[in-house]
């Protein structure tokens, strides 16, 4: 097979052929290198196996041709890494790798290209590209990979019990690239998955958060989520996701099914950005919906509050998936918070003053925000979704004027605590917060311009019903 290689790759691959000529060696590109150059997906990172110590193989590959750049050595993983300009090179020997039952870190074993291949988690996977004189470029294809790529099935190379209880992390894994790739899983790899999905109970967190994070951000993340659900995964990895499936049905009267309006709005913000903490918001925008469900007769399902009590869950949530705990938490729980609040304005006429509220509230975070409630229009009525479009564009035209009237974004009330305290000759106390807080409404409602001079007069006002006065 013809590979298309850069010109840095050709170089890169011919300096590997020549040190493995001098050492004796031999030396293979692996792994999703080729995958994706069979894919033609653009790639960064590269692999490479050499059946010799490969801390030594890299260290004079890379005092002969790359300055003697610094490597950095893993040795728990026996592995050797180079960064290159913008390509990071990875050299390992040729090892067995496997789990103890209950062990969180694998067992690493040298052994032969054979066994190196054999280890590798999908047929897709074990291709390799051999960087040796005797078959320079040649493609050595053990499990017949290159058609699984071509069928777009997902398999694991020897018994699937035998892999995933190697390596646990191989189901995140299979998963993930089913996501990315838009790939199925084999039958049988697929069920030795739901077989042993209590296993990945011994795979650090971190791990796990890695693969998900990947998931996330793939073209169309809900493949990953409907399969970490179909297979049992998600019991172990983020059960709370669990209590949005099914449907409830009380006289005739059912609500939504919250999991897959869930995944179809994370969809379809990821149609439209990239920003990966949009999309976990837009995940978990209706989590707190179980917790609030109700049902009222003559009424039917309400869900008071979901998004008050749906940002209050995410803390326990990204603590358990060992996501950031402060400015991209703070952002998700925000975006929830505040995700039902462009719906009502869509119901009602729109006053001034709710807009005027919603930009202060919003802030730098309206135009995502905006972003999520309209993905959140998941109706298979086509009539219902352009009413509503059209009902957004106008709360869209509306926080424009506003915004430009009135510059409410980072906007803070042109009274602050400090010039109040010197005002009235006060010490930090519950009545500087009060007079502040009244101006701060009386502006956001409209009842006072945005002006220092409207402010102070109702300050004064204000200060006098309370027997507060200037100081002279």
């Amino acid at each position: 097979m013809n590979f298309t290689f850069s010109e840095i790759e050709k170089k890169l691959f011919e300096n590997i052929k020549n040190i493995a000529k001098e050492l004796n060696a031999e030396a293979f590109v692996v792994g999703g290198f080729v995958r994706d150059k069979i894919l033609d997906r653009p790639t960064k990172d590269i692999d490479i196996v050499v059946n010799t110590d490969c801390l030594d193989f890299a260290t004079q590959f890379s005092n002969k041709y790359y300055h003697q750049q610094a490597i950095s050595y893993f040795k728990n993983y026996g592995t050797a890494q180079l960064k290159l300009k913008d390509i990071e090179v990875q050299f390992v020997t040729s090892r067995k790798e496997s789990y103890e039952q209950t062990s969180r870190n694998p067992i690493v074993e040298k052994g032969s290209i054979e066994d190196d291949q054999n280890r590798r988690d999908f047929t897709i996977n074990a291709m390799s590209i051999s960087l040796n004189e005797v078959n320079f470029g040649e493609l050595i294809d053990p499990f017949d990979g290159i058609s699984d790529l071509y069928y777009k099935i997902i398999k694991t190379p020897l018994d699937p019990i035998i892999t995933f209880n190697d390596d646990p992390l191989r189901m995140m894994r299979a998963i993930r690239f089913a996501t990315q790739l838009n790939f199925q899983i084999e039958a049988e790899t697929l069920e030795a998955i739901k077989k042993l999905s209590n296993r990945i109970n011994i795979i650090t967190q971190e791990r796990i958060t890695t693969e998900i994070m990947k998931i996330m951000e793939s073209a169309k993340p809900s493949i990953g989520w409907n399969l970490l659900k179909d297979v049992g995964l998600l019991n172990y990895i983020c059960p709370t996701l669990l209590e949005l499936v099914g449907v409830v049905n009380i006289d005739g009267k059912k609500h939504k099914e919250n999991f897959s309006h869930s995944l179809e709005v994370l969809d379809n913000v990821a149609m439209k950005t990239d920003n990966i903490w949009l999309r976990w918001a837009a995940l978990f925008h209706d989590i707190g919906k179980p917790k609030s469900k109700r049902f009222i007769e003559n009424i039917g399902w309400t869900f008071h509050n979901h998004e008050i009590i749906g940002s209050k869950m995410i803390n326990h949530i990204f603590v358990g998936l060992k996501l950031p705990l402060v400015e991209n938490m703070h952002y998700v729980k925000k975006i929830i918070s505040l995700h039902h609040r462009p719906i009502s304005l869509t119901k009602e006429s729109i006053s001034d003053s709710a807009i005027r509220r919603l930009l202060f509230d919003a802030n730098n975070e309206i135009d995502d925000l905006m972003l999520l409630c309209e993905a959140d229009i998941t109706s298979k009525n086509q009539d219902k979704i352009i009413k509503y479009l059209k009902n957004f564009e106008f709360v869209r035209i509306k926080l424009k004027e506003i915004e430009e009237k009135d510059k409410i974004r980072n906007w803070q009330p042109p009274i602050s605590g400090e010039i109040i305290m010197k005002i009235f000759n006060l010490k930090p106390c519950k009545t500087v917060g009060i007079l502040k807080d009244m101006i701060r409404e009386s502006i956001l409602d409209g009842l006072i311009p945005n002006k220092q001079e409207d402010a102070l007069q109702l300050l004064y006002k204000k200060a006098a019903e309370l027997n507060i006065y200037p100081v002279e």
